[in-house]
C-alpha cells in the first residue's frame, strides 16, 4: 500500500483490535468484575427461586414475585428449554429448539441448569460478548477520531512532497504553508529556507550570466568597428578571420541570452497558432541539400522560438553531419514530432544525452565550429512549449534527433 497515511491508519486499527482480543482472552480465562457480578444475579435469582423440580404453580407465583413492577416479557426454562413458567409474552431461547414466542432480549443461566429469559436487559447474561461489544465500541470510537488527525498529518506530507516536486521541475518561488509546530512543520520551514535560498543562487547566477552577455557586447562592438576601419590595411585572410571570429562570439552571446531567458520564463507569454510545416519549409529552404517531407500541423507557441530550434537542428546536421540532410514532420492525436537525421555516422549510444548538455563536444571530435548551446537551446525550447528534445537510433550506425511538441488541439 503506498498512501502512508492508510499504513499509520492500519496500523493503528489493527492494534486496537488486537487490543480487544486480548481483553476478551483474558476476560474467557481469569473472569473479572463482570463475570463475577453476572454469577451473583444468577445465585441471587436461583436462591429467590423454588427447585427446579417445584410445581409449576409454585414456580409461576415465584417469577410473578420476582418480576413484581418490571413492565416487561419474562420466562423461566429448564435445562432444555421446555417452558416452566412465563409472564406475558412466552419467550424462548434463540439457540434452542424453535418454539412458540418471540426470542428473548437478555438471557441468566441458573447454576442449576435453568434459565431466566427477559424481553428488557438484566443482569450480564454473556459477560464475554459484553466485554467483546465494549472493547468494539471503543476501538470504533478511537478509529474515528484518529481517522482525521492522522489525515491531517500525512496532507501536510503530501503539500510538502508537492513543493518538492515544483521545486525539482524548475518552480524556485515553490513554497509550502508551514502549519503547526512539530516536525513536519520544522521540516516546512527548513524547505522554504533552503528553496529561498536555490532561488536567490539562481537569480544572482542568472543576472550574472545575463549581465556579463550584455558588457560582452561592448568591447565585441569596438572590436568590430577597428576591423571596419582597418580596410585594405590588414591583409584579407587576417581581416576575414577576424569577422568570423566576431561573428561566432556575437552568437554565442546571443545563444548565451537566450539560454538565460528561457531559464527564467515558464512557458511562451503570448502564444500563436503556427503552421509547423511551413515554419520548418522556410528555414528548410536556406540550406542545400535538405529534403522535407511531412504533414500538416498546428501548434500554440512563439513563433521566433520555434524558428531558432529549427535552425539549430538544421546547423548541427550542416555542421556536424554529412549531406543530404533529412527533415520529417509527423503528426499523432497529441503532438507534432520533427525528424532531423543526416547521412554521417551519427552521434555514438553514450553521446546522445550528453550532446544536449552545454558546451559538450564528443571526445575526438574535428569540428569545433558552433557555439556548443545549439542542442541545449533546442531541448529548452521544446520543453518551454510542453514537448521535448532527444537524440535516437536511426538504422544501422546512425541516429536522429526528435523533437515533439504538443499540438494545438491537444492543450
Amino acid at each position: 500500500m503506498s498512501r502512508l497515511y492508510l499504513r499509520f491508519y492500519l496500523t493503528l486499527l489493527v492494534c486496537l483490535m488486537l487490543f480487544a482480543l486480548a481483553g476478551t482472552l483474558v476476560m474467557h480465562r481469569t473472569g473479572g468484575p463482570v463475570s463475577q457480578a453476572s454469577e451473583a444475579l444468577a445465585r441471587v435469582v436461583q436462591n429467590a427461586l423454588p427447585p427446579a423440580d417445584a410445581p409449576l404453580a409454585e414456580q409461576q407465583a415465584a417469577v410473578a414475585r420476582l418480576v413484581s413492577g418490571l413492565s416487561a416479557n419474562v420466562s423461566l426454562l429448564n435445562a432444555d428449554g421446555t417452558p416452566i413458567a412465563a409472564i406475558g409474552l412466552p419467550l424462548r431461547l434463540r439457540h434452542g429448539e424453535a418454539r412458540d414466542g418471540a426470542a428473548a432480549a437478555w438471557v441468566i443461566r441458573l447454576p442449576d441448569g435453568r434459565w431466566l429469559l427477559a424481553s428488557v436487559p438484566i443482569g450480564f447474561g454473556h459477560p464475554a460478548h459484553v466485554l467483546l461489544l465494549a472493547l468494539g465500541a471503543l476501538a470504533l470510537l478511537v478509529a474515528l477520531a484518529a481517522y482525521p488527525i492522522v489525515r491531517r498529518i500525512t496532507r501536510r506530507l503530501e503539500r510538502l512532497e508537492a513543493g518538492v516536486t515544483a521545486l525539482g521541475t524548475g518552480n524556485l518561488g515553490a513554497r509550502v504553508a508551514v502549519e503547526g509546530r512539530d516536525e513536519v512543520a520544522r521540516l516546512a520551514e527548513r524547505f522554504n529556507d533552503a528553496a529561498a535560498r536555490i532561488e536567490a543562487l539562481v537569480d544572482a547566477q542568472r543576472s550574472l550570466l545575463a549581465h556579463a552577455s550584455h558588457e560582452l557586447r561592448t568591447p565585441l562592438a569596438r572590436i568590430r568597428m577597428a576591423v571596419e576601419l582597418m580596410k585594405d590595411a590588414a591583409e584579407p585572410r587576417r581581416k576575414a578571420g577576424l569577422e568570423r571570429d566576431i561573428a561566432e562570439l556575437d552568437a554565442l552571446i546571443d545563444e548565451i541570452l537566450l539560454s538565460s531567458r528561457l531559464d527564467a520564463i515558464a512557458a511562451p507569454t503570448a502564444p500563436e497558432s503556427i503552421d509547423l510545416l511551413a515554419l520548418v519549409a522556410e528555414e528548410c529552404a536556406q540550406y542545400p541539400d535538405t529534403s522535407l517531407d511531412g504533414q500538416a500541423a498546428v501548434i500554440a507557441g512563439d513563433g521566433r522560438l520555434l524558428r531558432r530550434l529549427i535552425r539549430n537542428l538544421l546547423d548541427n546536421a550542416q555542421k556536424h553531419g554529412q549531406a543530404p540532410t533529412t527533415v520529417t514532420v509527423r503528426v499523432t492525436p497529441s503532438e507534432a514530432v520533427i525528424r532531423v537525421s543526416d547521412a554521417g555516422s551519427g552521434v555514438p549510444p553514450g553521446d546522445r544525452e550528453r550532446v544536449f548538455e552545454p558546451f559538450y563536444r564528443p571526445p575526438g571530435a574535428v569540428s569545433t565550429r558552433g557555439s556548443g548551446l545549439g542542442l541545449t537551446l533546442v531541448r529548452k525550447i521544446a520543453r518551454h512549449h510542453g514537448g521535448d528534445a532527444r537524440c535516437v537510433e536511426s538504422g544501422s550506425h546512425t541516429s536522429a534527433f526528435v523533437v515533439t511538441l504538443p499540438t494545438q488541439s491537444a492543450r
